[in-house]
């Protein structure tokens, strides 16, 4: 049987980021700390913690910190349900793509944060990469653009972002002159949010025939950052439909590959616990994304 202080200090090394700040949450010496995850890692028979900077959990301590999370998660509902006074804040793991929190995320759950003593603690990565954070056990649900559920956990279809490489007319003029080529794409300078970002090299591909070899890139890990920075005539960049809406209608945006959407299908991923908090996360997100987003078949 676990002893849930060792594994507590365990997930709070990993939630802290070390050993020292554990230390300092959980009101203990940093060596009492090390102590009971040693301990625990004697009990489990495997080494569960990576002592690096950061430390990283081992894949037997994913699944260890993915368990002492369900199990945090059923207590917080039990005391709810028992009335227990003084509880608080409940605090939700949630993973999700930077576009998704940019633009319909919040519009989706508000009525639920409004209704309920809800804290989210939000981790933000790519659609493509958040189903990771969920198999080890950091969040409990995520926005993802797989569709099969991983074991374990249900997945819940959201609706689908359309995306489409937008410039200024200047722009265009100045790097398009003469069409849309490989060349004039390999050239152009293009807005990127990060090195997992290769929506436009698929778009552009499936545009031009090939995929362009994008020798000037603009970095940018933000998607707020995104339309205002196409809007200065320096970059191209791909954008969802909501948020290149306004800047359509003033005529500052054109679609520099008219005919060719790069299309993000989203689902909602959560573990498949009893839960009544979870559930009815789950309920509202997935109500409010799908009266904001593109619904299709």
């Amino acid at each position: 049987m676990l002893d849930y202080k060792l594994v507590e200090a365990f997930a709070s090394v990993l939630g802290q980021g070390g050993f020292e700040k554990a230390a300092r949450a959980l009101h203990l010496s940093q060596g009492a700390v090390s102590q009971r995850v040693k301990l625990l890692e004697e009990q489990a028979g495997c080494v569960l913690l990576v002592r690096s900077t950061p430390p990283v959990p081992t894949p037997a301590g994913q699944e260890m910190l993915k368990h002492f999370r369900q199990v945090k998660r059923l207590e917080a509902d039990l005391g709810q349900g028992l009335g227990s006074p003084g509880q608080g804040f409940d605090t939700l793991a949630v993973g999700v793509n930077a576009d998704s929190l940019a633009t319909w995320f919040f519009p989706a759950v508000d009525p639920f944060l409004d209704a309920h003593p809800v804290l989210l603690d939000l981790s933000v990565d790519d659609q493509a990469a958040t189903l990771g954070l969920l198999k080890a056990g950091e969040v409990l649900g995520c926005v993802s653009d797989r569709a099969e559920p991983v074991q374990g956990c249900r997945a819940e279809y959201l609706g689908d972002m359309d995306y489409r490489l937008y410039a200024t007319k200047s722009y265009k003029m100045k790097y398009y002159r003469d069409g849309r080529t490989l060349e004039a794409a390999e050239a152009a300078p293009i807005l990127i949010f990060n090195r997992k970002d290769v929506m436009h090299e698929v778009l552009l591909g499936r545009a031009l025939g090939a995929r362009p070899e994008l020798r000037n890139g603009f970095y940018l890990p933000s998607s707020e950052r995104f339309a205002p920075t196409i809007a200065t005539g320096r970059v191209a960049g791909m954008l969802p439909d909501q948020q290149a809406a306004p800047y359509l209608e003033r005529g500052e945006f054109v679609d520099l590959l008219p005919g060719h959407v790069f299309t993000v299908r989203l689902h909602w991923h959560c573990w498949n616990l009893d839960s009544g908090r979870l559930a009815g996360f789950t309920e509202a997100i997935v109500r409010g994304a799908r009266s904001l987003l593109i619904q299709r078949p």
